[in-house]
């Protein structure tokens, strides 16, 4: 994750006034630091990922990035058996850097959780560069395009692609 993406997660956490906030793909913990810093202080971060040595690890950083244990509930797991467990509404942001085949899943999954006003955003949408051209594509960009088209649409959403990084799509969901 580049440092403007993890400075714009920390402004967008703040921004929303973030106390619940999940995230799919835990990784070493860079991107929970960041969020983390832009949530109140009494916020939670629930991450989820396959590989539990990377939560661990995450774990870690954020002891040593000042963050208390109760701030942070890591459950292990595949996203797609895990994000239906969690509360509808019960979100302010959902931060998604997951495996980008299942990124329509995770983008239907955060609609359900994120509450009126929260935020969903999708890392790496330009996937080097490769979701612009017009060579053929393997899956996984054909999904990032869809789910671009799917966000671009959705007329509960106001979207924007901000050129950060990998590229960093957000959108905030509105009361219809």
């Amino acid at each position: 994750m580049s440092a403007a993406t993890g400075a714009t997660l920390r402004l967008l956490a703040a921004t929303a006034d973030a106390k619940a906030v999940a995230e799919i793909g835990t990784g070493t913990g860079v991107s929970g630091i960041h969020l983390l810093a832009g949530m109140r202080s009494d916020g939670v971060l629930t991450t989820v990922d396959t590989d539990p040595e990377q939560q661990q690890t995450a774990r870690q950083a954020f002891r040593a990035a000042g963050f208390a244990g109760n701030r942070a509930r890591f459950i292990p797991g595949s996203a797609l058996d895990v994000m239906p467990r969690l509360a509808d509404r019960g979100y302010d942001l959902v931060f998604c850097d997951g495996d980008r085949s299942e990124c329509m899943e995770y983008f239907a999954e955060a609609l359900r959780v994120l509450r009126p006003g929260g935020l969903v955003c999708f890392e790496g949408v330009f996937a080097n560069g490769r979701t612009v051209d017009s060579a053929a594509q393997p899956a996984e960009v054909r999904r990032l395009r869809e789910l671009l088209g799917a966000v671009r649409e959705n007329k509960a959403l106001v979207p924007t692609l901000l050129p950060v990084g990998d590229g960093l799509l957000c959108a905030v969901k509105r009361e219809l």
